[in-house]
C-alpha cells in the first residue's frame, strides 16, 4: 500500500474509506480492503458492513464467512440496515447463530437449522430503517418460514412495500403473492413486476419471465425472448433455469435445437443439484447406441438418492438385470419398493410383476394389492386392472377369478390391456360363464386400440367363426397388422393363409416368405414349414442344407412332425443315382 494511503487510514478513517472505495472501484481491490479494514476497525458502520460483505464473497482478502458475519454483527448492531437485512437473509438460509461468547458465528460446512425467529427481528429493524430489503424479507419470512409465523395477507403488504419502492426482492415476492391469488386479470402486473425483477439481474425472477414468455402469460408469447432469458439465468447458475434451456436445445422446442450444447447445460444442471437434469443425463447414457449403463447408474443414483422416483425405478432396473452395476435383487427390489411406496405406478406395477416372478420380500404382495386397491377404488382404471391381476394371480390377496373379472372389466372401460384380458377372460369362461359373441366384441374393441394379441385373436375368431360370422379376409387383414407389428403368430398365420388361398391369393412363394419371418422369430411350426419348403421346394428351389437347419430348430423347439420331416430330408437328399463307370 502507498505510504499516503496508510498515513490517511491511520489518521483520518473516514477518508480512508472513500479512498477505498476509490480503489475498489478501479480494481484495485486488495489494496481497498486493507484501507476498508483501518476504517472498519476505528468503529465505521459503513466500513464495517463492506468489510463483511467482502470477506463473505471474498473480494480483495480469502474468502471466510465466520470473519464476514462477525463484521456483520458488528455493523448490524450499531444500526445499519444494510446489515440487519444481510444478516437476517443469513439466518434464513441457515448460515449464521446465534451469537456466542466469542463472537464467533459459523462456518460454511457447518449444518445449522434457518433461524426465522432472530431474521424476522433483525428484517423488522431494517424495515423500521427504511431498508426495502428488509421488508422483502419479512414477507419471506411471513410466506415461507414456519406455519405458525406465517401470515400470507401480510406478507402480501410487505411484499407490496417492498416493490413499490423498487426493492427486486420485493417486486418478486409480490408477483409471487400476486399469482398465489389466481386471479387472471392480475397477469399483466404479475408479468410487470417479474420484469422489473427480472431488470434487476434476479436469476429465478430471468427464469419466471422466460416461462411467462414462452407460454404467453401476462406478456405476448416470445420465444426468442424466452430462449434468452433461459439462457441468461442459466449463466447465473439457477439450476431450473439450466435444466429448461436444455431441454429446448435438445428438443428445439423455442428457437434454436443444438443437441450437444443441450446435454452440456443438462450435466451443468445435474451437477447444480436438479435431479430431474441428473434424471435425464442418466437416460442419456442408457439410451445413446454405445449404451454406457455404468455412467447411466451413477447419474440415476444422484437422482434417486434425491427423491426421483422415475430415477430410482431406472437404477432399480439396472441392478435387476446386472447392467452397469453388479446384479443384486435385493437392492433393485428395495429400490422399486421405496419408489412404490411414494406413488410411482410404474414402480408399482415392476415390483407386482418381480412379486410373480417370485422375487421381492413377503410383504411386497400385500403392498401391492394394498396400493392398487387403493386407487381403483377411487377410480383410478389403471390401478383397477392391476388390482384384477392380483386377484387373478393371487398376488397380496386370495386368488378369485371373479374379483378378478370385477376389476379387469371395470378397467376395461378405459385400458386396452384391460379390454384384452376381459376378452380372454370371457373367452375362457374364466370368473364368469363363457361367452364367445361378447368376447369377439372386446377384442374388437381392443383391437381398434392397438393392442396386437387382440388383433390376433380376432383374426382367429373371424378365421373360425367363433362369436359371430366368419370372414377370411378380415382375418388376413388383422393377421397382416399384426405381422407389422412383429407378432410371429401372425406371420405363420398368414403363411398357412398364402398356402391354401384363404382369404388371399393362392401363393406359395408368400407363404415361404411369411414362414420365414416367423421362424427367424423363433416360431416353431414356423421352423417346420420352412424347412418343409426349403426341403421339397414348394416354393421353386430347394436348399437341403438350410432345410435341415430349420427342421433341426423344430425339433428343438419340441416340435413332433421335425424329426419326421427331418429323417425324409435325410432320405431324400442322400439318395442319388451310382455314377457310370469310366469309359462306360
Amino acid at each position: 500500500m502507498p505510504i499516503l494511503d496508510r498515513l490517511t487510514g491511520r489518521f483520518r478513517p473516514a477518508l480512508a474509506l472513500r479512498r477505498a472505495i476509490q480503489l475498489s472501484d478501479s480494481g484495485r481491490l486488495a489494496e481497498a480492503f486493507a484501507l476498508m479494514a483501518i476504517a472498519a476497525g476505528a468503529g465505521i458502520v459503513e466500513a464495517q458492513y463492506r468489510v463483511g460483505r467482502c470477506y463473505l464473497e471474498g473480494i480483495g482478502v480469502p474468502p471466510s464467512h465466520s470473519e464476514g458475519a462477525r463484521w456483520l454483527r458488528r455493523a448490524a448492531n450499531r444500526g445499519s440496515p444494510d446489515a440487519q437485512a444481510l444478516l437476517a437473509a443469513l439466518f434464513i438460509a441457515g448460515l449464521v447463530g446465534k451469537e456466542s461468547g466469542s463472537e464467533g458465528l459459523f462456518e460454511r460446512d457447518s449444518s445449522r437449522e434457518p433461524d426465522f425467529t432472530a431474521a424476522l427481528e433483525l428484517a423488522r429493524k431494517a424495515s423500521e430503517a427504511g431498508s426495502a430489503t428488509g421488508q422483502a424479507l419479512i414477507g419471506y419470512i411471513l410466506s415461507k418460514g414456519p406455519k405458525a409465523m406465517r401470515d400470507l395477507d401480510a406478507a402480501h403488504g410487505w411484499y407490496e412495500k417492498s416493490a413499490a419502492a423498487g426493492c427486486p426482492e420485493g417486486c418478486l415476492g409480490f408477483a409471487l403473492s400476486l399469482a398465489r391469488l389466481r386471479q387472471p386479470e392480475q397477469r399483466a402486473r404479475i408479468a410487470a413486476e417479474v420484469r422489473r425483477a427480472a431488470n434487476a439481474g434476479l436469476p429465478t425472477a430471468l427464469y419466471l419471465l422466460a416461462i411467462l414468455s414462452e407460454h404467453g402469460v401476462g406478456v405476448p408469447v416470445d420465444l426468442e425472448a424466452a430462449q434468452r432469458l433461459y439462457r441468461e439465468a442459466a449463466e447465473k447458475g439457477h439450476a431450473s433455469a439450466q435444466f429448461r434451456l436444455a431441454l429446448a436445445l435438445i428438443e428445439g422446442s423455442l428457437v434454436d435445437q443444438d443437441a450437444a450444447a443441450g446435454e452440456a447445460w443438462m450435466r451443468r444442471a445435474a451437477l447444480a443439484g436438479n435431479v430431474d437434469a441428473a434424471y435425464r443425463v442418466g437416460e442419456l447414457y442408457a439410451g445413446n447406441p454405445q449404451r454406457d449403463y455404468a455412467e447411466a447408474a451413477t447419474w440415476y443414483r444422484r437422482a434417486a438418492d434425491a427423491g426421483h422416483q422415475p430415477a430410482a425405478r431406472a437404477l432399480a432396473s439396472l441392478y435387476l438385470s446386472g447392467n452397469g452395476v453388479a446384479k443384486d435383487a435385493e437392492e433393485g427390489a428395495r429400490l422399486l419398493r421405496a419408489a412404490a411406496a411414494s406413488g410411482n405406478r410404474e414402480s408399482q406395477v415392476d415390483l407386482a410383476n418381480l412379486v410373480l416372478d417370485g422375487g421381492g420380500e413377503p410383504d411386497d404382495e400385500i403392498s401391492v394389492a394394498g396400493w392398487f386397491g387403493a386407487s381403483a377404488s377411487s377410480g383410478d382404471l389403471v390401478a383397477a386392472f392391476n388390482l384384477g391381476l392380483c386377484f387373478a394371480n393371487g398376488v397380496g390377496v386370495r386368488k378369485d377369478q371373479e374379483r378378478a373379472a370385477h376389476w379387469i372389466a371395470r378397467a376395461a372401460e378405459g385400458v386396452a390391456e384391460a379390454q384384452y384380458m376381459y376378452a380372454r377372460m370371457l373367452q375362457d369362461g374364466r370368473g364368469m360363464a363363457a361367452d364367445q359373441r361378447e368376447a369377439r366384441l372386446w377384442f374388437e374393441r381392443a383391437a381398434r386400440a392397438g393392442i396386437v394379441d387382440a388383433q390376433v385373436a380376432l383374426a382367429e375368431m373371424l378365421y373360425n367363426g367363433r362369436g359371430g360370422e366368419r370372414s377370411l379376409i378380415a382375418a388376413a387383414h388383422l393377421f397382416k397388422q399384426a405381422a407389422a407389428a412383429g407378432h410371429a403368430g401372425a406371420m405363420f398365420a398368414i403363411g398357412a393363409l398364402y398356402e391354401t388361398g384363404q382369404g388371399v391369393s393362392l401363393d406359395y412363394r408368400a407363404a415361404q416368405k411369411w414362414f420365414a419371418a416367423a421362424a427367424e422369430r423363433g416360431h416353431g411350426h414356423a421352423q417346420l414349414m420352412l424347412g418343409r419348403y426349403l426341403s421339397r421346394g414348394i416354393a421353386g428351389d430347394q436348399d437341403p442344407a438350410a432345410a435341415r437347419i430349420w427342421l433341426e430348430r423344430a425339433a428343438a423347439r419340441g416340435v413332433e412332425e421335425a424329426s419326421d420331416e427331418l429323417a425324409e430330408t435325410e432320405r431324400r437328399h442322400t439318395s442319388r443315382p451310382l455314377a457310370p463307370e469310366l469309359g462306360a
